[in-house]
């Protein structure tokens, strides 16, 4: 049998529970041939190893990058660790994938922004939700019904001991940046006018609170230029771990729990996603096909940008803008 031909050398840093998900994710990618993979721990290193096969895996990540000369690098590190290793993929030309949050605050992407700058290879941001096809699938309803009128996003989770430790070392953020970041994203990303877009906030009105080191309350009410509005609640230290969108559109609604999407090609309407046009619940199965196939992704998204030579949708610039908010 012949090799299966690919176009793209791909690597990942990080062999902890989000970079086995972007291993797979690069393992079903038809572009892409997994070359290196490195991790300071060597038992996740050598369990990742023996799963997914890479020609080189070696704790050292920069040994790894000499010896397999990526095309496209997965960095998936805790936020405090993402700028160095960032830097130096960007520096060598590599197109990265960069794990959120991007980074500890709005200055450590605004690093990372630079460094692409001068770098000749592209970014994207993993902010997932945006590459779900049911939600790719959603959007594009209502974007046939004149565009989004309404947005909400819920975003919950028990308190963490381990969360608070990684913060007071400085490697991880306040859980609304490095968590619930991803219903922050996803709010501005139903928000968007077009299907390539995020919406661009014009007002906030927000309050934050906490009762303890892990237990922040987050409520926010967002305008956006398009007149959408949004209300976004994230709450850390309650009873269970929930994760809801709505998006609604004139005669449009859409009410998804993404609590269960994992992996979101498994996620089945309407199950997870009940969707509502003209007074009646829509009985047939949204239309998977037209966003790419039930196992669309950010890795096949950003396979199809480095070969096209186009900028994901998830760029570091865009990336900003959900940090600021």
């Amino acid at each position: 049998m012949k090799p299966r031909m690919v176009s793209l050398k791909a690597a990942v840093i990080g062999a902890g529970v989000h970079g086995r998900d972007h291993l797979r994710m690069v393992a079903d990618e038809p572009e892409m041939k997994l070359v290196g993979l490195a991790d300071l721990d060597t038992q996740r290193l050598a369990e990742a190893t023996a799963e997914f096969g890479p020609d080189v895996a070696v704790p050292d990540y920069r040994e790894m990058l000499d010896r397999t000369r990526p095309d496209v690098v997965y960095v998936v590190t805790l936020p405090g660790q993402l700028v160095p290793i960032v830097h130096e993929c960007l520096a060598r030309g590599i197109h990265t994938s960069i794990e959120k949050s991007p980074g500890n605050n709005s200055a450590d992407t605004q690093a990372m922004i630079n460094a692409e700058a001068a770098s000749s290879a592209m970014a994207i941001v993993s902010f997932n939700r945006r590459y779900f096809p049911q939600i790719l699938a959603v959007k594009r309803r209502a974007l046939q019904r004149g565009g989004p009128v309404y947005i909400m996003g819920t975003y919950n989770k028990p308190p963490s001991d381990a969360v608070y430790g990684r913060q007071r070392e400085g490697v991880m953020p306040a859980a609304l940046i490095c968590d619930s970041i991803h219903h922050v994203d996803l709010v501005r990303w139903l928000a968007g006018s077009s299907m390539d877009s995020a919406g661009v906030v014009s007002e906030v009105h927000a309050e934050t609170y906490r009762s303890g080191p892990t237990r922040e309350r987050h409520n926010a009410v967002v305008t956006f230029v398009n007149g959408a509005r949004a209300v976004l609640m994230s709450h850390f230290g309650v009873g269970i771990r929930v994760q809801r969108a709505e998006l609604h559109a004139e005669d449009f609604s859409a009410y998804m729990d993404l609590t269960q999407m994992d992996p979101p090609e498994d996620a089945h309407w309407p199950k997870t996603f009940q969707i509502y046009a003209d007074g009646a619940m829509l009985a047939e199965a949204l239309d998977l096909g037209a966003e790419g196939g039930p196992r669309f992704n950010e890795t096949r998204h950003f396979a199809e940008c480095i070969l096209s030579g186009r900028r994901p949708w998830s760029t570091l610039e865009d990336a900003l803008a959900t940090m600021h908010l």
